[in-house]
């Protein structure tokens, strides 16, 4: 990307400092040698040239005192040059400023040669409350942003549900977590959201990540508040990871698209900022995907970004990077939408070593972006590209989801939802975990069946 150059404004001569000499030339030349001569020169007034030229002569015959401006005048002729230089500074101030706070300038989706920000002299410059387009250049230069409407600043309060840093898991792949302490630790990221199928999906991606090592869970879940339950379960797996609630602000709620996952990994990206993480391995997991163990090592090896194809995306059913002796040198994906790297959340992963060189990382709240502008927040050059999974022949991850549906409401007696069997310690449970509720009066009647015929629970129960 091409350099920002910046001129310094040049001053010059204000009218008014010309004015003065002028006026200063047309004293008397009789009278310049005398003080009151020259305390008339300093305080001569451009407006009354003409006057004072043709009548002080008439006034010195006379024995008349020499007119002086008054003090307002003078007054005048002083901060008039004064107000023009400091606006100058000013406006020289602002233009500067601004840049270097990331109010101005533009992004050139066309420029593919920017080099990346080697990291020297970063500093911490909390993005503006709408973000939308980027440029990321070398040290050598500033990084702006331009405005629009999408994105908070990234160094939001975090809320920590409950957090564990203890590997409680006695084995991973038939060895003790302890063979495996060199490596370096994945931090995977999953944003989730309240609905029927979160605990058992969460469940579901639970048991993949059981059998792999060095690993430490952030799933940030959009909720207003702690999720007991889902302490309880993250917990029980003996897998490091850290609970935050997340809730997307309520301004984007009514938005179509909403930008739904943008806080919950916003959120993670200030836990890694807050605890100065610089070693280890960033990857966004959601928890509907389905992923291959390979995975995992092939991500772990990331010295700045990796990339591989995600399966089941949109109308190619795969979106990923193309490689050319052994180089990415392009994408295929079917929603392409001006997008500098069109690629899906699960298809890379970076090393956190390289994204601690770029302060201002960002993930802004632009439905269907939030990958691309992420990517250029860490100043990625198609050049840096690690492709994995066989240089993109294999699918490592699927993007598998679940049909989300209402959670139902059973009609089932109250009163029947006692020890007296284990119905209601079961409902209790599905309602804790949002898959179904009962009730006295909504819903289907719940059937009860024996040998093949159905009868009213009551008939059981009661």
């Amino acid at each position: 990307m091409p350099s920002a150059h910046y001129f310094p404004l040049e001053l010059h001569a204000s009218d008014d400092d010309q004015d003065c000499e002028e006026q200063e030339q047309l004293v008397d030349t009789d009278h310049r040698s005398s003080m009151l001569s020259n305390q008339y020169n300093l305080h001569y007034h451009p407006q009354l040239a003409d006057y004072d030229n043709d009548n002080r002569t008439t006034e010195l015959g006379m024995g008349m005192a020499p007119r002086l401006s008054r003090p307002g005048s003078s007054r005048r002729r002083y901060w008039l040059p004064m107000l023009i230089i400091a606006s100058f500074c000013v406006i020289f101030y602002l233009m500067f400023s601004s840049q270097a706070l990331g109010l101005g300038g533009s992004f050139n989706d066309g420029d593919d040669d920017f080099e990346p920000h080697s990291g020297q002299g970063k500093r911490w410059v909390p993005f503006p409350y709408q973000v939308s387009e980027f440029k990321f250049l070398t040290n050598e230069h500033k990084i702006e942003n331009q405005n629009s409407s999408s994105s908070h600043a990234l160094n939001e309060s975090l809320h920590i549900c409950s957090e564990s840093h203890e590997d409680r898991r006695l084995y991973m792949q038939d060895k003790p977590h302890s063979a495996y302490a060199q490596l370096p630790v994945i931090y995977f990221v999953t944003p989730t959201y309240p609905r029927r199928e979160q605990i058992p999906e969460l469940t579901r991606l639970a048991h993949t990540l059981l059998h792999v090592p060095r690993i430490h869970w952030l799933v940030a879940n959009d909720y207003e508040r702690c999720d007991t339950y889902m302490d309880m379960l993250l917990n029980r797996f003996g897998i490091p990871f850290t609970h935050l609630s997340s809730p997307m602000p309520h301004k984007f709620r009514s938005t179509k698209p909403a930008p739904r996952g943008v806080a919950n990994r916003r959120a993670a990206l200030q836990w890694i900022r807050q605890h100065n993480l610089t070693n280890g391995v960033l990857y966004f997991g959601d928890d509907d995907n389905t992923y291959d163990l390979r995975l995992f090592s092939e991500i772990r090896q990331t010295q700045r970004v990796s990339m591989f194809p995600v399966g089941l995306i949109a109308d190619y059913a795969v979106s990923g990077p193309v490689v050319r002796d052994g180089k990415v040198v392009a994408f295929l994906d079917s929603w392409v939408a001006g997008r500098r790297w069109p690629v899906d959340m699960a298809g890379f992963a970076v090393n956190l070593a390289y994204m601690s060189l770029y302060p201002n990382v960002n993930m802004p709240y632009k439905p269907g972006y939030e990958e691309d502008l992420f990517l250029r927040s860490i100043g990625l050059h198609i050049d840096q590209i690690e492709p994995r999974g066989m240089n993109c022949t294999e699918v490592l991850v699927w993007h598998t989801q679940t049909k989300s549906k209402k959670a139902p409401i059973v009609r089932l007696e109250k009163k029947f939802l006692d020890g007296r069997s284990n119905l209601g310690a079961l409902f209790r449970s599905l309602k804790e975990m949002g898959v179904a509720s009962v009730s006295d009066t909504e819903g289907p009647l719940a059937t009860i069946s024996k040998n093949g015929k159905g009868k009213a629970h009551s008939y059981f129960l009661s």
